[in-house]
């Protein structure tokens, strides 16, 4: 059975790849200002640029951040609870061995390991991956809804993908061809 990761498609993509944030410094600074604004929403978010990903031995922002999780599950989750979401989200979905040839990780992101942002990512919580031994994610944990519920409660502004694992990956991948879904559709 083939698995896919999956990666939002941003409404002003530049070229014919995706490629790590970082790549952009150099090459497109603009871009790079534009697309590292987000980092800037809380005290402790803007030290993600300079967070360093264990196993990968590099930067957060030079790895591609891919969803291993079909984002309809997220999508459902978040409209369950009433949130207040966009419908028309887009993501690219990505055979998995596009990524062959590439160091792959997954971040586990797991709820009692992870302080924060600003602190380090525990080396148990990444694993190495290759293609033969990555499975598509198939449900939410139960962390990732109670999170949801706790911010809704709260009226803060929240992250949609919080306790879900992240397939890292320091390679690129050619967008042309490759099927794009919406996440309010089913599998």
């Amino acid at each position: 059975m083939q698995e896919f990761v999956y990666h939002i498609v941003q409404k002003d993509i530049v070229g014919n790849k995706l490629v790590a944030l970082n790549s952009f410094k150099e090459t497109n600074p603009t871009l790079y200002e534009r697309y590292t604004k987000k980092y800037f929403d809380h005290p402790d978010r803007p030290k993600l640029l300079t967070k360093k990903v264990p196993k990968l031995n590099c930067l957060w922002n030079d790895v591609i951040h891919f969803l291993p999780l079909h984002p309809n599950h997220v999508y459902n989750a978040l409209k369950s609870l009433d949130i207040q979401i966009v419908e028309d989200m887009r993501f690219f979905k990505i055979p998995f061995e596009k990524l062959k040839g590439y160091k792959n990780a997954m971040y586990l992101y797991s709820k009692h390991k992870y302080i924060g942002p600003a602190e380090d990512i525990d080396e148990d919580e990444m694993i190495m991956l290759n293609i033969g031994n990555y499975k598509e994610l198939t449900e939410i944990s139960a962390d990732t809804i109670e999170y949801y519920k706790v911010e809704q409660a709260k009226g803060n502004k929240f992250g949609m993908f919080p306790y879900i694992p992240h397939v890292l990956s320091q390679g690129e991948v050619e967008i042309e061809g490759l099927e794009i879904i919406n996440w309010n559709q089913g599998k």
